[in-house]
C-alpha cells in the first residue's frame, strides 16, 4: 500500500522487534567510494561533476544475471495473529531495485500509465523549490548512473555520446545509459530546454519507466537550525516528490505536502502506536542504512494500478460481502509490497521506495498455505489493532477467500 509503512506483520527474511529496531537507530553501514560501470573501453564517470554520489556504498555486480529466466521474488508474509509494528529488517544496497521476468511487461504498463494518468502517477509539491530538485537529481544520477549498470550489466550499460556543449560537466560528451533489453538511451543530464527540465519532473518520469520500483521522496519540514516547529520531538518528514505507478488504494497526489503522521491518517492504531517511533526513526536513519519490510493485502482485482480505491475499508455505505460464487479466483491475488528505505548521502533527503507483487490465491492454495492464509485472515482481527481487518477490507472478501482456501 505505498508510503504506508505501518501495515505489515512480517519482514522480508526475519521480524525484527520493537525494542532490537530502537537500537538500529545509531547503527551505520560503512560508506565506500564506487566504481561506476564501463563500457566499449571508455570510462564515463557521472560522479566527476558536483552531483557526485561518493557515499553511497558500494554495488555488487551480477555479471551473469538474466532477468527472462528469473522468477519474481516469493513473499508469504502473513502470520497466524496481526500486530501492528514497524517491523524493519537491515537491506544489502546492492538488492536496492530488484529485475525478474515480468520487468519488459510491466515497464510496457507504466508507459501507458504515464500517458493516460501523468498527473497521478508523478509528483513534485514545489517545482520551484531547489532542496526538492536536488534529492530528486541525488536519486536519479545513483540509479540511473552507478546502479543500474553496475549491478545489471547484461542488462544496462554507460556509453559516451558526443556534444557540442555539455555545460553541466564541462565536457564534449554527455553519458548515457543504455537498456540492452528495450534500446532505450537514457541521458545522465537534460538539456535545459527540455519540458520538465530543472524541476525534477523529467528525472521522476524517466525513473518510473525505466525500473518497476516506486520512488517517494521525503525532505525535513524545516531546516536543522530551526528548531521552532521541532519543539517536543523529532524532525517531521514531508513527502516532496513521487513515482507511485502502483499504488495500493490510495491517490498519492493527496499525500503530497504532508507529514509523515497526516499520510498515515486513515491506518487504524498508528497514531497510538507508532507515530513516535516512525517520526524518530525516519529522522534519525543514518546515511549507508538500508532496511525493509514486507506487507500484504488480499485484492479482488489483480489490477496493478490502483490508485482510486477499492482496497481499503470505505467510511462511507458498506460494501456487499462477496459469496465464493461471485469471487473472481483469477483476478483475486495476494498483494505484497517489498519496501526500503534510505538517506540520500547528499542532500539527506529519504527515500522510501517499494515494488509489487501478486501471486493468485490459487497458488497459495497450491502451495499447502491455504490453511495458513486463512488463519492470517481471521488473525487481522485478533491482533493489537483489530479494526485492520476493516481497513484491508476484510468484510467485503474475507469470507469467501477463506471458504476457498479451506476447500
Amino acid at each position: 500500500m505505498g508510503l504506508y509503512m505501518v501495515e505489515s506483520i512480517a519482514t522480508y527474511r526475519e521480524r525484527v522487534p520493537l525494542l532490537f529496531l530502537i537500537s538500529l537507530l545509531g547503527f551505520g553501514i560503512a560508506i565506500w567510494k564506487y566504481k561506476p560501470a564501463v563500457s566499449n573501453n571508455c570510462t564515463p564517470n557521472p560522479t566527476s561533476d558536483n552531483e557526485s554520489q561518493k557515499t553511497y556504498p558500494p554495488i555488487e555486480p551480477l555479471p551473469d544475471f538474466n532477468w527472462e529466466t528469473t522468477e519474481p521474488l516469493k513473499f508469504r508474509p502473513f502470520k497466524p495473529k496481526y500486530h501492528l509494528t514497524m517491523a524493519l529488517s537491515n537491506l544489502d544496497p546492492s538488492t536496492l531495485i530488484q529485475m525478474d521476468k515480468t520487468y519488459k511487461d510491466r515497464l510496457a504498463i507504466r508507459s501507458s500509465l504515464l500517458q493516460k494518468h501523468p498527473d497521478v502517477v508523478i509528483g513534485i509539491n514545489n517545482e520551484t523549490d531547489p532542496r526538492i530538485y536536488a534529492a530528486i537529481r541525488e536519486l536519479y544520477v545513483f540509479v540511473v548512473g552507478t546502479y543500474l549498470p553496475t549491478r545489471y550489466p547484461r542488462m544496462f550499460r554507460l556509453t559516451f555520446q558526443p556534444s557540442d556543449d555539455n555545460k553541466k560537466t564541462g565536457t564534449k560528451t554527455k553519458t548515457i545509459l543504455e537498456s540492452m533489453v528495450t534500446g532505450e538511451k537514457t541521458p545522465l543530464h537534460f538539456d535545459d530546454h527540455e519540458p520538465g527540465s530543472r524541476t525534477g519532473r523529467k528525472e521522476l518520469e524517466t525513473l518510473g519507466t525505466l525500473v518497476d520500483e516506486e520512488f517517494l521522496i521525503l525532505l525535513p519540514e524545516s531546516s536543522p537550525t530551526d528548531s521552532s516547529s521541532n519543539q517536543g520531538g523529532s524532525e517531521k518528514y514531508i513527502l516532496e516528490a513521487y513515482t507511485t505507478f502502483f499504488p495500493s488504494g490510495f491517490d498519492t497526489r493527496k499525500k503530497l505536502g504532508l507529514r509523515l503522521a497526516s499520510i498515515h491518517t486513515p491506518v487504524p492504531g498508528y497514531k497510538e502506536k507508532l507515530e513516535r517511533s516512525m517520526d524518530r526513526f525516519f529522522a534519525r536513519i543514518d546515511v549507508g542504512q538500508f532496511v525493509q519490510r514486507v506487507n500484504w493485502s488480499i485484492t479482488t482485482d489483480s489490477e496493478l494500478f490502483a490508485a482510486f480505491g477499492g482496497v481499503h475499508g470505505d467510511k462511507g455505505e458498506g460494501e456487499k460481502t462477496l459469496n465464493l460464487g461471485e469471487l473472481d479466483l483469477d483476478s483475486t491475488v495476494l498483494r505484497c509490497e517489498r519496501q526500503t528505505l534510505h538517506r540520500l548521502p547528499q542532500s539527506k533527503g529519504l527515500v522510501f521506495a517499494f515494488h509489487t507483487y501478486t501471486y493468485p490465491i490459487q497458488m497459495i492454495k497450491d502451495e499447502g498455505l491455504g490453511e495458513d492464509l486463512a488463519a492470517a485472515i481471521d488473525g487481522l482481527k485478533e491482533g493489537n489493532v483489530p479494526e485492520m481487518h476493516w481497513y484491508k477490507r476484510g468484510p467485503v472478501w474475507g469470507e469467501a477467500v477463506k471458504e476457498f482456501l479451506r476447500s
